[in-house]
């Protein structure tokens, strides 16, 4: 069974904006990150929320999928 390519080219959509939204929140939790570490000289990450770390977890490891799947087309688009 096949989707038609109307399905199939909003689903690629969803799947690029949720990507691109989670390479964005990676890249803006490790601006924070540096600026900390501009400011102070250090940084110190002690989260005691359970539910912030494991948003940020799975954020940066969305982020990582992401970005190995666009990597992969990027190669495989240019041979």
């Amino acid at each position: 069974m096949t989707l038609s390519p109307i399905v199939s080219r909003r689903l690629r959509l969803v799947v690029h904006n949720i990507g691109l939204s989670c390479l964005g929140g990676a890249i803006f939790l490790q601006i924070l990150v540096f600026v900390a570490i501009a400011e102070n000289g250090y940084f110190m990450a002690i989260e005691q929320n359970p539910i912030i770390l494991t948003a940020e977890v799975i954020l940066t490891a969305a982020a990582l999928v992401y970005f190995i799947y666009i990597y992969q087309r990027l190669i495989r688009s240019t041979k």
